[in-house]
């Protein structure tokens, strides 16, 4: 049996979801066009807001792997179970 570590269970709890993320990345453009910033602020903004890029892309890279996963077999669609690392069992 493998036991869980708890460090993995605090990620997962800490992540953020798609749409805060989405949500936070736009406001970040919304500063980087409108607000001015410094260049340190900038540069602060611009890192997080490639990672939140990062992130969503992450996400939707996962979705389109679950729908890919409902197969057409005979004209009737056919859905397969799904594992973590985005490949069918």
């Amino acid at each position: 049996m493998i036991k869980k570590n708890s460090t993995d269970t605090k990620i997962k709890k800490n992540e953020k979801s798609f749409e805060q993320s989405l949500k936070r990345l736009e406001e970040i453009v919304n500063d980087m066009e409108n607000a001015d910033p410094d260049l340190d602020k900038a540069l602060e903004l611009f890192t997080e807001g490639v990672e939140l890029a990062r992130f969503c892309s992450s996400k939707l890279n996962e979705a389109k792997s679950r729908v890919e996963i409902l197969i057409k077999e005979n004209g009737v669609m056919k859905k397969e179970k799904f594992n973590d690392e985005g490949e069918t069992d």
